[in-house]
């Protein structure tokens, strides 16, 4: 007879689910009883937030969820920031996690691992959090987050199972996968609405990062209306590097602010017009006076931070398909691309020489590095990268200074994608203040035999913050921090480590880092 948690893993890797992330704890044992009969994968991080920020990163290059196995009390505390991560740049992720037997839920008897409320505690980062009371439960209720992670917005979806649940017999559950359903399209009605302000219309269009699948036909869409095109940091890649009517990611600085504001019409793809992509610079600066059309697969989101003239709940790419078909396929000329000329030009301008320092570092990266993957972290090249990299391809620069903002994230969801994607060069951009949070996640990558390439930004401490307060003459206390021996430290862990002393020096380095063979 089996029992509950092994029948668990068969309906996941009925759902496609070939790798698990997650601790084993007396608490969560019977979840791995039936692993060795599928044929998922599972990795052990250090900690539970490096489980998240994995199947984070996994699930950024990938599209589909990263699953995690997550132990009652701790182990949940421990992966509430990944999670939070996940939920604020919506980023799927099944968390499955143990939870007191049923008869001792609630009462506060001091219990191992127990919480007064564990589900409460984790729903606000989720789309649902949920109690599995009886096995019998469990086909409907992941059947719930598929749906969810295949049709709608994607977030984190959180599955707790009692102790006593979790050894049950469950062998006479369906090991049948239900049809998921399909993203939704969009009202024709409001298309053609659409069409109609656009067509004669001085346009300008926000991607963002529910447009990642969408690439071939956005990249259509901005062509015939011949609109200057800015992309938030997870859209980067859709249009792709050098494209004559791509803004980049430069949403808060005042040449793309001014071109917002004299557009007749913005239309926003898939985007939460959030503040850390459209206000990095935290002045309240970008305004959209013009009308606004905005498409989004949330309703809900189609309410948030601006109000819309026209708002249409739908995939991404169903919504381009139908405004293509509604406006045709006449390119209207809008003189776009000499627009965007001149608002580049500008930008080129005012870059910090920080900056360009920093953007000579990535180019490097693109150079000795084809296809490269970069998961960054929240740290200065980051930054500079995330208005200056011009990514080839969709699902290749993500990083934490975006949404939630957290740090540590860059080296676990480095490991997390080139699980995912073992054939692509993959690099985790972090900064030395950052790498301290997760740092025994290097252990990880070389158990896992996942060679990521970590590229540390030692600034001997956190740079941005200490910035940040001598510019409001704020007393520069906790930011000059200790800084260890990296090598030495990486040597420690198995890893190859050395130090570049040139730009020529780091190219050859990354090569070598790259090559068949080569360690993390």
């Amino acid at each position: 007879m089996k029992t509950c948690g092994e029948v668990l893993v068969e309906l996941l890797e009925g759902y496609g689910i070939d790798t698990v992330f997650g601790i084993p704890g007396v608490h969560t044992v019977e979840l791995y009883r039936g692993l060795p009969n599928t044929g998922i994968r599972h990795i052990t991080p250090r900690h539970e937030q490096g489980a998240g920020f994995m199947a984070d990163g996994h699930a950024r290059v990938t599209g589909k969820p990263g699953v995690c196995f997550i132990i009652t009390g701790p182990g949940m505390t421990n992966i509430a920031t990944a999670m939070a991560q996940a939920c604020a740049d919506s980023i799927p992720m099944l968390v499955i996690s143990s939870v007191n037997h049923r008869h001792e839920l609630g009462l506060g008897a001091g219990r191992l691992h127990e919480l007064p409320n564990q589900r409460q505690l984790i729903s606000g980062v989720t789309a649902f959090s949920h109690t599995l009371m009886r096995p019998d439960e469990l086909p409907a209720v992941l059947a719930r987050a598929f749906a969810i992670f295949a049709g709608a917005r994607p977030r984190p979806v959180h599955i707790e199972i009692p102790l006593d649940v979790i050894t049950a017999p469950a062998d006479h559950l369906s090991r049948s996968i239900p049809a998921l359903p399909a993203r939704p399209a969009p009202c024709l009605a409001s298309t053609r609405q659409a069409a109609t302000l656009l067509r004669e219309a001085r346009t300008l269009v926000l991607l963002g990062g529910g447009c990642a699948d969408a690439a071939a036909v956005a990249r259509d869409l901005v062509e015939t209306l011949d609109a200057p095109t800015s992309l938030t940091i997870n859209a980067k890649g859709v249009l792709p590097p050098g494209h004559p009517l791509s803004l980049g990611s430069n949403q808060s600085l005042k040449p793309v602010r001014a071109l917002v504001r004299e557009a007749d019409v913005v239309l926003a793809i898939g985007t939460e017009l959030g503040e850390t992509d459209y206000d990095v610079v935290f002045d309240g600066g970008f305004e959209i006076p013009g009308k606004l059309i905005r498409i989004d697969i949330d309703a809900e989101q189609l309410s948030l931070n601006f109000s819309a003239d026209l708002a249409i709940l739908s995939d991404a790419g169903l919504a381009i398909q139908a405004l293509m078909d509604a406006l045709g396929h006449d390119r209207h000329s809008r003189n776009g691309a000499r627009r965007v000329a001149e608002v580049r030009a500008r930008l080129d301008q005012d870059w910090q020489q920080s900056f360009r320092a920093q953007q000579r570092v990535l180019e490097t990266v693109q150079q000795a590095l084809p296809g490269v993957i970069i998961a960054g972290d929240s740290t200065q090249p980051v930054y500079s990268g995330n208005h200056l990299y011009e990514a080839v391809e969709p699902r290749t620069w993500f990083n934490s200074s975006t949404g939630y903002g957290t740090l540590g994230y860059g080296l676990p969801a480095a490991i997390g994608a080139k699980l995912a994607r073992p054939e692509r060069p993959v690099v985790a951009l972090i900064g030395d203040g950052g790498i301290q949070f997760t740092l025994p996640e290097l252990a990880s990558a070389v158990e896992a035999g996942a060679p990521i390439i970590v590229l540390l930004w030692n600034n001997s401490g956190y740079g941005e913050i200490k910035r940040y307060m001598e510019n409001r003459e704020i007393p520069t206390i906790g930011v000059d921090i200790y800084t260890p021996d990296f090598l030495a430290i990486a040597h420690g862990f198995g890893c190859d480590a050395v130090a570049a002393t040139s730009f020529e020096e780091l190219h050859d380095q990354l090569q070598a880092a790259a090559s068949p063979g080569a360690r993390p």
